[in-house]
């Protein structure tokens, strides 16, 4: 059982620190970069060996926060899915698999839920 504490840091601060230690910061320095405290950078290294067990760049499988939200944004102001696509470097499937799951509707049409029809 894990003591109780701080809860873990977000995944995308680790992919950051391992991106940043990439880059060839230290350990301390990326962590500072990543949002993290210097101890946690030290931790994270020692705990992987020096080998990151993330993928620094992320899954690709699934989308990213970021990447829901800029679609969101779009899709307000009328991007077309493949546009969307195209900025994200995702297949129009992807964008399109994504819109549908989070329509208002139950035909599945294209129209996005904002939070004033929820």
């Amino acid at each position: 059982m894990k003591p109780p504490g701080r809860p873990p840091t977000r995944r995308e601060a680790e992919r950051l620190f391992w991106r940043e230690i990439a880059k060839g910061l230290t350990s301390q320095d990326a962590a500072v970069a990543a949002g993290a405290a210097p101890a946690v950078g030290t931790r994270w290294l020692r705990h992987a060996g020096g080998i990151p067990q993330i993928d620094p760049a992320g899954s690709g499988r699934y989308l990213s926060f970021a990447e829901r939200e800029k679609i969101t944004l779009w899709r307000v102001q009328g991007a077309t899915v493949r546009k969307m696509a195209k900025q994200l470097g995702r297949t129009p499937s992807t964008i399109s698999r994504k819109l549908r799951r989070n329509t208002a509707t139950p035909g599945g049409k294209l129209e996005y839920r904002t939070p004033a029809t929820q």
